[in-house]
């Protein structure tokens, strides 16, 4: 039995969406033929070709009242369609020579997204020419795609489409319009890939990921198209859209498209569909809801319901080709642009939060709720396979919130296998983040983190449960940024009770952290009830009103609320975006913050040295169990006398040489031996172990000196 399982138009075209590659793992590990195909990044590269260009420009040149932007880029439609394959290749890393011709002018046309003004000198330099020119071809897409929403549809991005659609839609009659109407071209060339992979794979079950609501519609275009040409297929949906949205769905119309939902992880479900379907007497189902004797019926009856996340086997990327997707740079922000610039094989550390207390998430949900952590031997092990899979060395860990602990020895793992790889991840800034566990990731190749700073108030990150003060986010970034880490903060605004001076006040916090160096970039949220949420839960703890239905037939996640305090959050969007795009470009870092906003505020009431005084007095006591760990390199000794020799260390960056008694010298390598990371004896050296192994003191200079170089305490 074959099963095909596809990324839907339109995830990242960038990198491969996770979930697809996690369940072909499994079920080939159970013996089941199972392949994968990104059909959103095959959609993209069939529309962002010569072909498919010329196809969108007839389309559009066939429309009326287009408008001077349209009616330009038509006119110069043959240069558009010249540089479209050579740009693509260019984004796709296979003909990097070819930036020297990007970055004239003469190249390639220059639309609406080139207006936007940069300094060019501060951005690249005289050396950027590969940056500069991948920035180019990232404007050029994004004139295309801007011209692809307001000819054809406004449906269309990169990375979504009718999101706003099926976001929390009440009934499913507005996407069924959406279906029973003549495909648009976008839809066209949904409906050719999906004929054509379905002709070459043959499936007998394709099963689509629905991560999020901007993948809806074009699951349902190829998945009615299957239905057209083969209703033997059987067609599955599951994903966060489903575990999140569908939970409670009484509107059975969908099912007219598809056979199954399956909610939660999704491999047991998938499991036991592919036993029911190859014997129908097997009669064991988890978490799958289908249409039985005209009516919805959901059905959970095996013993097992989840697989154990260290048991997983590592993902699978059959019928993924990395060599085909393309790499963006639409900000020159170098924390920001990790998400779309370059391929990332993606991981989780650990199934669900170890948190799991932010009244705002959706701890109610298996996704967050259940913790189930993998070892480091076992993460390790599945970055190893993926490299040999994929060629890449690089890794995103989309953990909701990786733990500390765990990345420790996931970094330790990697240090000992002496694996050179670059990775980073999603975490929360608590005081286990030492400037030693950080420069012990950074050794092993971590190079940025995200996490929540949130609504950047002590009163507030207390309401929503968060667990850290404004105090310990800045400390805990300083000792990221300290060891080479970029930082990107995850902020909110709208949050319960948040007063229009609170709103001031967090956005002084996030000027004096990025003005300090704490945080590279960031991105504003607005605050968004959910229905799986605790402020769901219990809405008057919180001075919240929900204002309409918590039980909609089909979809029911974003809630709209009234905060009872009466504060109109949303006008202050704008000022809050603009002033962090531009800080996040060295702007304005000067400015009053309320100087952002086109009406009158309140003046911040944040002291203007906070940021700098917390940072200052941040001190570090270290733990008399912290395991000892040496990553600098090895000692060379040169006897110079009777009783001294000449001990160097040499790292990569630094070179330490001492002239020591050779009583000292023994100490010194005494402890680079003992607590090398190659030592066999798994680390066991604890700090308070090494004043009798080696007679030290923190008053030590020579311990002093190796704390620099290389000796850690864990």
């Amino acid at each position: 039995m074959k099963t095909l399982l596809i990324i839907p138009p339109f995830t990242q075209i960038n990198t491969t969406y996770s979930s697809v590659t996690q369940l072909a793992g499994y079920l080939k590990s159970k013996g089941y033929d199972t392949e994968c195909s990104d059909l959103s990044l095959n959609v993209f590269l069939k529309i962002f070709c010569r072909d498919g260009l010329s196809k969108i420009f007839d389309e559009i040149d066939s429309t009326k009242n287009k408008n001077d932007t349209a009616l330009r880029m038509l006119a110069l439609k043959e240069n558009y369609l010249f540089a479209i394959e050579p740009v693509i290749k260019f984004l796709q890393g296979k003909d990097p020579s070819l930036a020297y011709k990007i970055i004239s002018e003469n190249y390639m046309p220059h639309g609406d997204s080139f207006s936007i003004k940069i300094d060019e000198s501060s951005a690249f330099g005289d050396v950027g020419l590969h940056d500069k020119a991948k920035y180019y071809s990232s404007m050029m897409i994004d004139d295309i795609v801007n011209l692809i929403q307001k000819n054809i549809t406004p449906h269309f991005g990169l990375s979504r489409y009718a999101e706003r659609l099926s976001s929390s839609t009440p009934e499913f009659l507005p996407i069924l319009k959406e279906l029973h109407r003549k495909p648009n071209i976008i839809e066209q060339f949904i409906i050719n890939e999906t004929n054509h992979l379905i002709s070459k794979t043959k499936p007998d079950l394709v099963g689509f990921t629905i991560p999020f609501p901007g993948n809806l519609l074009g699951a349902l275009v190829s998945a009615k198209h299957i239905r057209a040409i083969n209703k033997n297929i059987k067609i599955v949906f599951g994903g966060g859209y489903v575990n999140t949205e569908l939970r409670n769905i009484s509107d059975a119309q969908i099912f007219n498209y598809i056979d199954y939902l399956t909610f939660d992880d999704g491999e047991l479900p998938l499991f036991n569909i592919i036993r029911n379907i190859e014997s129908p007497n097997h009669n064991e189902w988890t978490r799958t809801l289908t249409w039985v004797d005209n009516k919805l019926t959901y059905l959970d009856n095996s013993i097992q319901k989840n697989v154990h996340h260290n048991e997983l086997n590592p993902p699978s990327l059959d019928g993924i080709t990395p060599d085909e997707y393309v790499s963006m740079t639409e900000m020159l922000n170098p924390m920001h642009r990790l998400w779309s610039d370059g391929y990332w094989n993606k991981l989780t550390a650990a199934h669900g939060c170890y948190w799991r207390k932010c009244t705002f998430c959706d701890v109610t949900l298996d996704y967050i709720g259940r913790y189930s952590p993998a070892k480091a031997s076992t993460v390790v092990d599945w970055m190893e396979e993926l490299i040999r899979q994929s060629g890449r060395t690089s890794f995103h860990f989309t953990d909701e919130a990786a733990p500390p602990a765990l990345l420790r020895e996931i970094a330790t793992e990697i240090l000992r296998r002496r694996l050179s790889v670059t990775w980073w991840g999603n975490i929360r800034f608590e005081k286990a983040f030492t400037f030693d566990l950080c420069r012990l990731l950074a050794a092993s190749g971590f190079v940025a983190v995200s996490g929540g700073l949130e609504v950047a108030d002590d009163r507030l990150l207390k309401l929503i449960d968060k667990g850290v003060t404004v105090e310990q986010v800045a400390n805990s970034c300083k000792n990221f940024v300290d060891a080479g880490i970029m930082v990107h903060s995850y902020l909110m605004y709208g949050f319960p009770t948040q007063t229009e001076q609170e709103i001031i006040n967090s956005l002084e916090i996030v000027r004096q952290m990025i003005n300090h160096g704490l945080i590279h970039s960031g991105y504003w949220h607005l605050f968004a009830l959910t229905i799986h949420s605790p402020v769901a839960k219990q809405p008057g703890k919180y001075s919240v009103e929900i204002t309409s239905s918590t039980n909609n037939k089909f979809a029911n996640n974003d809630l709209v609320h009234k905060d009872l305090t009466g504060v109109d959050h949303k006008k202050y969007s704008a000022g809050l975006n603009k002033a962090l795009y531009n800080y996040m470009h060295g702007v304005g870092l000067d400015w009053e913050v309320d100087e952002w906003f086109d009406f009158e505020t309140q003046k911040t009431t944040v002291d203007k040295n906070l940021i700098e005084n917390y940072i200052r007095n941040y001190t570090e006591d270290i733990n008399p169990n912290a395991r000892a760990i040496w990553i600098g390199g090895e000692a060379s000794i040169k006897k110079i006398s009777d009783a001294k020799s000449k001990l160097t260390i040499h790292t990569n960056a630094l070179e330490g040489s001492w002239e020591l008694k050779d009583s000292e010298v023994r100490k010194v390598t005494k402890i680079i031996n003992s607590c090398a990371i190659t030592n066999s004896s798994k680390h066991s050296i604890r700090f308070s172990d090494l004043a009798e192994l080696a007679s030290v003191s923190q008053e030590d200079i020579i311990f002093r000196e190796l704390r620099e170089i290389g000796l850690l305490f864990i």
